[in-house]
C-alpha cells in the first residue's frame, strides 16, 4: 500500500474530490493553508493499493490546473510598506507526496 498526500488550491478541491468519488477513491480532505501567496489550499490524504497510485496521481494531474495571478510583493521598509508593482506569478498544479504504508489499519 502507498499513502498519497497532495496539496492543491481551494479552487481545485471540490472537482477533485468529485473525481475520486468517481473513480471510487477514498480520500480524507484537509483544509490547510501557506505556500508563496499564503492561500487557502487543501490536502487530500488517500491510502490506496500500488497497482492504483498511477491512477490517483493521473486524477489529480488531470483536475489540478496551473493558472497565472497578479499579486503585489510584500516589501517593506522599517515597518512600512512601500509601494511595489504587481507581479505576474504562476500558482495552481499540485504537490504531491507519496509514502510506503507498512501497516494500515480501519477500525
Amino acid at each position: 500500500m502507498k499513502l498519497v498526500n497532495a496539496i492543491v488550491q481551494d479552487k481545485d478541491a471540490t472537482k477533485l474530490a468529485n473525481a475520486f468519488v468517481k473513480a471510487k477513491i477514498q480520500a480524507t480532505r484537509l483544509a490547510t493553508s501557506g505556500g508563496f501567496l499564503r492561500s487557502g489550499n487543501t490536502t487530500f490524504i488517500i491510502a490506496i493499493d500500488e497497482d492504483r497510485v498511477e491512477e490517483v496521481l493521473q486524477i489529480i494531474k488531470d483536475v489540478s490546473q496551473k493558472r497565472k495571478q497578479f499579486m503585489v510583493p510584500p516589501i517593506s521598509v522599517e515597518g512600512e510598506r512601500t509601494g511595489a508593482f504587481p507581479v505576474e506569478v504562476e500558482v495552481g498544479g499540485a504537490t504531491v507526496f507519496t509514502q510506503t504504508i507498512d501497516d494500515f489499519y480501519q477500525f
